[in-house]
């Protein structure tokens, strides 16, 4: 059961980062992987800072804050 929430929070997060991004989202599955990337990249970050989630709400802004920066490296290195 703990997959399928990571999956869901995925999924929101990565339509949350698209629509704050660049104004749409990405498909079901690209803001699922997106979101599952910043999810990962997220706790990494706020675990360096000290911080952590143990909340619906706290995982969502964690992988949406994940998945924002993630979409900007992509960005940036796309540029490159």
């Amino acid at each position: 059961m703990g997959w399928l929430w990571f999956l869901i929070i995925g999924a929101i997060a990565g339509w949350l980062a698209g629509k704050i991004t660049r104004g749409a989202g990405f498909g079901l599955l690209g803001d699922m992987i997106v979101g599952v990337i910043g999810a990962l990249l997220g706790g990494f970050l706020f675990g360096l800072m000290g911080l952590a989630s143990f909340s619906l709400l706290g995982s969502l802004i964690t992988a949406t804050v994940g998945a924002i920066i993630f979409l900007y490296l992509v960005r940036v290195l796309k540029r490159i």
